[in-house]
This record gives C-alpha cells, structure tokens and sequence, in this order.
C-alpha cells in the first residue's frame, strides 16, 4: 500500500472513531427536554401512546465501551490500520503458510503409515479409503462418474468391476493414473464394407454370448482376422496394447449391434489425461485401494 492511500485509511479510522467517541460520550450526558410525566410530548394513537426518556442500561454502556476499547486493540495488534504492519506482526500469508505446515506434516505422517500396509490391509484401512475416495472424487469423477462404474459417452470404463484394459495390478493401475493412456481403435468402415462390419459385428457379440444373428456372425468370424492382431484370436484382449477384452459381457464404449458397429465403422480414440503433475505415486496407492474396496467383485492380485 502506498504511502498516500496508507494516510488516507487511517485518516478515515481516526476520522471514524472520533465521531463514535464523541458521539458515545455526549449521549450519555446530553439532557433531553421532557415534561412533568417524564416523556418528550410526542404520542401516537390518539394519546394512548407517549414517547418516554430513560438513561440507557448501565450494561448496554458498558458493552458498548469495551466493544470500542477491543475495536482500538485490534487495530494495534493486527493490521488494517493503514499501512500498520499491526503489533504481533500477522499476516495472512504467513497464517496460511502455518496451516500448510501443519497439513503437510499430517500428510506426511499419515503416508508413512501407509506405506506399511499391503494393498489388500490399505484395502481395509478406513482412513485410507476415505482419502482414496476424496481424491477419486476431485481428479476422476468428472469422466468415471462418482461411483466409478463408468462413462461409455466418455469411453470411460468402470473401475470397480474386474475388467481391466490395461492390466488390473498395483503397478499397471499406478502407470494409466499417473503417466495416462491413450487406446486407438483405427476405423475400419471403408476396408470392410457396410455389409461385412455387421458381420464383424455380430461375431464379436457372439463370442460374449450377446444376443446376435448366428448366420451374420459365421460370415463375420473370418473377417475378424484382421480385429485379432490386436484383440486375440479368442477376443481375450491385450493389456499391453490397450486393446480391450471382447469375450465377456463388459463394453466401455456401450454395447448392443449399433454400439459395436460403430466402433468398428468409425474407430475410437480413447485418451486418459497423465495425472503426475497433480498427483503422485502415494496418492495413487489410496485410490486404488478405495477402487479395490468398492469393487463388485474381489480384483485377482497378478
């Protein structure tokens, strides 16, 4: 603050407080005229209403003195009296530097804890899980929805069930929070055909036993052959290359005929952000462990 604005406020302080001194003081000696019955003369409905006049409580006074005398102390000790650093010399940059002290320390303290625990006991510990499930909800709610089961607008997959496309251990998980993950479908409209992604199409729901045309899917099942280089012979998938499982009944992208042909037709570009410079490897030990406790079923430890 500059000298002159400094000048300026606390002529605006004393300014201030000299007229609620003298204010204060000469109320409580200034005589007020009053007639013989001790009112002022002013009445209202006809008279049955008077105006009277008494000394204010000695209580009030006194509440009110010693609210000046704290309003004076305050501006002593701390600042806002101008460019007054104040007596104790606070800051709210020094309050808030204090408080981060203290929170890193617990942090700290409270890491280290968990780094004794193995993933299934940091699984069961409550602290744990509380903070795995707050930094869950700041950092991947947005695409994984607050209960982790998934976005397929998003391609977002659900993390708490057993289907992982990139490898469902501590060390695979930690990689796609902290590194991210990009999985490319390329499109293969334009190579196959209209006719020949239907069948794609069906075959690959036929090797999760989803509802499908059987002819559709024996014609299909020779054209896959370009889908299992990446996918598996079997549609087992591939963690290694993010290419996900087709064998089962989970679908990140949504399932069902037109879900699956449009895959096919158009591709996919599925992106998860590296999240390293916001969170770090302690951070996402706890996350896991709240994704493991909420998961339908027990992830299988590699």
């Amino acid at each position: 603050m500059s000298t002159f604005w400094s000048m300026w406020v606390m002529f605006l302080v004393l300014l201030n407080a000299g007229i609620t001194a003298f204010l204060f003081v000469w109320a409580q000696k200034v005589d007020i005229p009053v007639q013989e019955d001790g009112t002022t003369g002013h009445v209202w409905a006809h008279g049955v209403l008077r105006e009277g006049v008494r000394r204010l409580p000695r209580i009030w006074v006194a509440a009110s003195a010693s609210f000046f005398i704290w309003g004076v102390g305050y501006l002593l000790l701390f600042p806002g009296f101008g460019g007054f650093k104040g007596l104790l010399g606070w800051t709210s940059h020094g309050q808030h530097a204090l408080a981060v002290a203290v929170n890193d320390a617990n942090i700290a303290e409270t890491t280290a804890r968990f780094a004794q625990l193995t993933p299934e006991q940091l699984a069961q510990d409550p602290e744990a899980r509380h903070i795995g499930e707050r930094l869950f909800v700041d950092n991947c709610a947005a695409c994984h929805q607050r209960n982790a089961h998934g976005n397929p607008l998003l391609g977002a997959p659900n993390l708490v069930d057993a289907d992982w496309t990139w490898g469902g251990d501590d060390a695979s998980i930690t990689q796609s929070i902290l590194e991210g993950r990009q999985g490319i479908m390329p499109p293969l409209g334009d190579a196959l055909g209209v006719d020949k992604v239907t069948d794609v199409a069906n075959f690959v729901l036929s090797l999760s036993g989803a509802p499908h045309d059987a002819a559709k899917a024996a014609a299909g099942a020779p054209e896959f052959a370009v889908c299992a280089a990446c996918h598996g012979p079997a549609g087992e998938g591939n963690p290694a290359l993010g290419a996900p499982k087709l064998a089962d009944s989970i679908w990140t992208w949504g399932g069902g005929l037109a879900a699956v042909e449009q895959r096919i037709n158009d591709g996919t570009h599925g992106v998860m952000p590296a999240w390293k410079s916001r969170l770090g490897a302690d951070d996402a030990r706890v996350i896991i462990a709240w994704l493991r406790s909420q998961a339908r079923d027990r992830i299988a430890q590699p």
